[in-house]
């Protein structure tokens, strides 16, 4: 009788440690989520849009300009400059702030 009450304990135990780590885990997963959308929400306008950063290029005098690289801090767009190939990098920030020519 007492063997019974000793698993019926011990099974309660670990059913109340497995409960109070699924709820731990499962609102930090839900905090993780929403930094994370907020902070790369592309609606907010926090990136540099493709569109504005071959416009400025092709404002800079480059022909044929088109992307050839995005990353989470540059917009690289390459194209024909004066001279021949020519590339442009911007940061992507809103405006499209020139990085390097």
């Amino acid at each position: 009788m007492i063997g019974i009450f000793a698993k019926a304990g011990i099974a309660a135990l670990i059913t109340l440690g497995a409960v109070s780590a699924t709820v731990s885990t499962a609102s930090a997963n839900d905090l993780s989520a929403t930094i994370h959308q907020v902070r790369y929400d592309p609606h907010r306008g926090r990136i540099c849009s493709p569109i504005t950063a071959v416009q400025k290029a092709r404002a800079m005098g480059l022909r044929r300009a088109r992307i050839q690289n995005i990353t989470p801090r540059r917009v690289a767009v390459e194209g024909f400059g004066r001279h021949g190939p020519d590339r442009i990098v911007f940061a992507n920030v809103p405006g499209c702030p020139l990085i390097h020519r």
